[in-house]
């Protein structure tokens, strides 16, 4: 699973090498130079997991037959990771701003990747074991319940909150990753992030 860590080990060493090729050349290597660097470096890693959340639901499911039911709950841990496809970036989605030392990046939206269960530590509570014993009743409640929980899941890990943590992660290692070769060149410049529903993001 790659990581923000890989990400900013690519961004580094992506943009550092880009400074030291350009740094023995007349001209010194500019921060355009620099961002096309990182660019490059950023899309070579593909899809990253910037965050992962863990989650415990409860799902439940009964039915009746015959005057009798039966009925099983189950409390299910699992974990989401939150990915950004870094490949679909261009180049016009980074942006230098010479006038006042700004260099913007625009980044895809936060995908979450399908739950993970922790299978081995799910707990089940269930009754109405006459009903479950005649016929496919527990089939019936165990096909239901598993439907139930990726719905389940994805309604806690898909929030405001929880997405705003998984775009800081994202937004700290991006920033940072393209701010250190900048730095390292010695240009002065601050690194914005933006998403595509947050102010700035129409460059």
């Amino acid at each position: 699973m790659k990581t923000v860590l890989t990400l900013l080990a690519g961004l580094l060493l992506g943009a550092l090498a880009a400074w030291f090729l350009g740094r023995d050349k007349v001209k010194p290597v500019d921060a355009q130079s620099i961002a096309a660097a990182s660019l490059d470096a950023i899309r070579a890693q593909n899809k990253l997991t910037v965050f992962a959340g863990r989650f415990t639901v409860t799902v439940s499911t009964r039915v009746e037959k015959l005057g009798l039911s039966a009925e099983k709950t189950l409390i299910v841990p699992a974990t989401v990771r939150y990915d950004i496809d870094y490949s679909k970036l261009g180049r016009d989605d980074i942006v230098w701003d010479e006038g006042s030392r700004v260099m913007t990046v625009r980044l895809p939206d936060i995908q979450l990747d399908e739950p993970q269960v922790d299978m081995a530590n799910i707990r089940e509570y269930s009754g109405g074991t006459i009903l479950m014993a005649l016929g496919n009743a527990e089939e019936v409640i165990d096909a239901a319940n598993r439907s139930k929980i990726r719905t389940a899941v994805l309604k806690e890990a898909d929030t405001t909150l929880v997405r705003e943590l998984a775009r800081s992660s994202a937004r700290t290692a991006v920033e940072r990753g393209f701010a250190l070769p900048l730095a390292a060149a010695g240009i002065d410049a601050r690194v914005i992030v933006r998403f595509p529903d947050e102010s700035g993001y129409a460059l």
